[in-house]
């Protein structure tokens, strides 16, 4: 990796922390990146997988006013997430890489439209009122955040949008609020799947390091001003980004 490979990667580890506090897509800034400075698909996942955990850390901790009178709602979800996660992670290391590479180009586009969607989902949130029928989550709740988990452990791009749009749906609550909890859940899930991966699979250590120290810091960022960034600009930069990212991959 030379320099400029590296500071690549340390920005678009900052990004990436940046981001998923705010939207939570980071992994289609941290992604590209690393396929373009010459990582296999499925080494790049898991040392981004690793290098992400950090910046979930840091946005956790900028979330804790929000996370407050919670706790049976994280315990609820957060045990789904778990297994979710580390279902994923053994997914992708039982896989054939083959099938890594056929459907990452899928799982980015899906994730590209769960980004684009994702203020209609804000603006239902936003327009629906009353107490929730399950203030701790559904039993179908915790079934979508199960298979959403599995999907984050497996690849992760946009996850948290994912757990965004499901917590919309069937929670009735403040979205600042649904925002923390889906914090806490992706740390939750890249987290069990990092370690997973630390014992199991290929890794780029020092593209891990890099995007961990970047990730940390975007986390904090994201944390503190990321709710003044124009959230469209955002979007966009993430949609260019994916777009890349799937036009690499079909044509290498």
């Amino acid at each position: 990796m030379t320099p400029w490979e590296g500071l690549a990667v340390f920005a678009a580890g900052m990004g990436a922390g940046t981001i998923n506090v705010i939207v939570g897509s980071g992994t289609l800034i941290t992604f590209p990146v690393l396929l373009a400075i010459g990582l296999p698909p499925v080494t790049a996942n898991v040392s981004n997988t690793l290098g992400l955990v950090p910046g979930s850390v840091s946005g956790a901790i900028g979330y804790r006013r929000e996370l407050t009178d919670q706790k049976g709602r994280l315990i609820r979800l957060g045990v789904a997430a778990l297994l979710g996660g580390l279902l994923g992670a053994f997914l992708l290391t039982k896989l054939p890489s083959k099938a890594f590479d056929a459907i990452v180009p899928v799982l980015i586009l899906l994730a590209l439209v769960l980004v684009v969607i994702q203020p209609r989902v804000a603006r239902a949130v936003a327009a629906r009122g009353g107490k929730p029928t399950h203030p701790d989550g559904s039993p179908l709740l915790v079934a979508g955040i199960f298979c959403s988990a599995v999907y984050g452990g497996y690849f992760g791009a946009a996850q948290g949008v994912l757990m965004l749009a499901l917590m919309g749906m069937l929670l009735r609550d403040e979205l600042q609020r649904m925002n923390a909890v889906k914090n806490v859940l992706a740390l939750i899930v890249n987290g069990v799947a990092a370690i997973f991966f630390m014992f199991t699979a290929s890794m780029d250590w020092l593209a891990a390091l890099l995007i961990a120290v970047g990730s940390a810091l975007g986390g904090l960022i994201g944390a503190k001003v990321g709710r003044r960034l124009p959230p469209t600009a955002l979007r966009g930069l993430i949609v260019v980004v994916g777009l890349a990212a799937v036009t690499k991959l079909l044509l290498t």
